[in-house]
């Protein structure tokens, strides 16, 4: 048989394990795997490259449409090149911050149509969970095609801007979990206490507090615990099954190991920047690297990777939220845009920081970058390396250290907590569904050949 690509020589991630194997596709898909496997129309060679599932990246802001208000932060086209070049070949695309807010079937069609032509990379869509749209709206999105649902505990959106996203009260995540559950999708949570966090950092602002550790103090992590338990106790309550987002304490991942010992259909995430950054060095980068839940102590983060490599975090996101440049170049931290732009250093840093520094194994690095997200939101065409799925791949070149400069970034607007850092590892190619779609020879591909994957 002849194949459209074989990638040979490489260090290949499968189920079992690593192995060094050729990977054959055909018309879009693995077709074999094995050696000796035939004529291709391109090969790759991979020899001395780790060749991993694609990343699917199961937490990313896009903000197209802008609606007038937001067109200059993150589009498809410089956000999905992002992706391509960080070996990101499929993710999750969050219902805010576009305007107006993914909560309907007719804000759902917006979202598709203005990705139209757009995409380098595949992308799955949540629907909103908001307390505005529980009349048809939660139904409206799953006969759309959304692969799941969010929430946010904590505030958020801009009440001044029509169609902005909007937080639930106890009620509307009550009643939505109810309504999610009739659709056996999963709802993800942003858990954080609005009430006490809204107040505290208030107080905080009030009292001339400008720091980013005062902002860390002000998001105390039992303002995370509390809402993690009381979403577990509404899931248990309407049998919804829910993710908990971006975890960042060890304390938040312990609730969630309880409930699912318990039987409670529950899964968690975290982030690479909370493995990553702790918050002693905060201030010394600056607001760029402001997110919520903060960036908590090296013994907080220390705990975190213990979580990880015990497989108690099912998944590691980039919660990639970019804004302009002017909402973080503020002097008080208070009133900087909480986000971080991560989605082009998710591979290479969670590689070095896990593999290389913390002797994870291949197998769990594939777990948490692509079969344990695509696994949770059933996104059965991706996330392994396996004969029938789709032919996403990132190729990796293991201790290959390089520093990140800002013109590295294809990110609409190039700031990133990350430039300056040295990273000991590099994203050598990605491959959608057999497209070449970024190597470091040619950079990334110039067409778009992603596609909204519709549930």
């Amino acid at each position: 048989m002849s194949y459209d690509l074989v990638i040979k020589n490489g260090l290949v991630i499968l189920d079992s394990g690593e192995v060094k194997i050729d990977v054959a596709v055909k018309d879009g898909l693995i077709a074999a795997i094995g050696n000796d496997l035939g004529e291709a129309d391109k090969v790759i060679d991979a020899v001395g490259l780790v060749v991993s599932p694609g990343m699917v990246d199961a937490h990313v802001h896009i903000t197209d449409p802008g609606g007038g208000y937001r067109d200059q932060w993150e589009g498809y086209i410089t956000g999905t090149a992002s992706c391509a070049k960080g070996g990101v070949t499929s993710f999750m695309e969050m219902p805010l911050n576009q305007v107006p807010a993914t909560v309907d079937g007719k804000s759902l069609e917006i979202k598709y149509e203005a990705g139209k032509g757009k995409l380098k990379s595949d992308v799955g869509s949540f629907g909103g969970l908001v307390p505005f749209n529980l009349k048809g709206g939660i139904q409206e999105l799953d006969d759309g095609g959304v692969a799941a649902y969010k929430c946010f505990m904590a505030t958020c959106g801009d009440r001044s801007i029509d169609g902005d996203f909007m937080n639930v009260d106890d009620y509307s995540l009550y009643e939505g979990m109810k309504q999610v559950a009739k659709t056996g999708k999963v709802l993800a949570i942003h858990a954080e206490n609005a009430a006490i966090t809204d107040k505290l950092g208030e107080i905080a602002y009030k009292n001339g507090e400008t720091t980013l550790k005062a902002y860390v103090a002000s998001r105390p992590v039992f303002t995370e615990v509390e809402p993690i338990r009381r979403a577990i106790l509404f899931a248990k309550e309407t049998g919804c099954r829910i993710h908990i987002c971006h975890i960042a304490c060890p304390e938040g991942v312990e609730e969630v190991t309880k409930a699912r010992e318990a039987g409670v259909d529950v899964t968690c995430e975290t982030c690479t920047h909370y493995l990553y950054f702790d918050t002693d060095e905060l201030d010394a980068i600056g607001p760029v690297v402001k997110c919520s839940p903060p960036i908590r102590d090296k013994e907080n983060q220390n705990g975190m990777w213990e979580k990880v490599l015990s497989g108690e975090i099912d998944f590691v996101t980039s919660d990639h939220s970019p804004c302009t440049p002017d909402l973080k170049d503020k002097d008080n931290a208070f009133e900087a845009w909480g986000g971080i732009s991560g989605v082009q250093n998710n591979v290479d840093v969670l590689f070095d920081e896990g593999v290389q520094k913390r002797g994870m194994s291949l197998k769990q690095f594939a777990d948490i970058i692509a079969t344990n997200p695509a696994d949770r939101y059933d996104l059965d065409q991706k996330g392994r390396i396996s004969i029938g799925k789709d032919a996403d791949f990132v190729l990796i070149k293991p201790n290959a250290p390089y520093t990140l400069k800002a013109e590295d970034l294809e990110y609409r607007n190039k700031i990133s907590p990350y430039i300056g850092r040295e990273i000991g590892a590099q994203v050598v190619q990605t491959i959608l569904r057999g497209h070449v779609i970024y190597s470091q020879e040619l950079g990334v591909a110039t067409d778009f050949v992603g596609t909204f994957i519709k549930k």
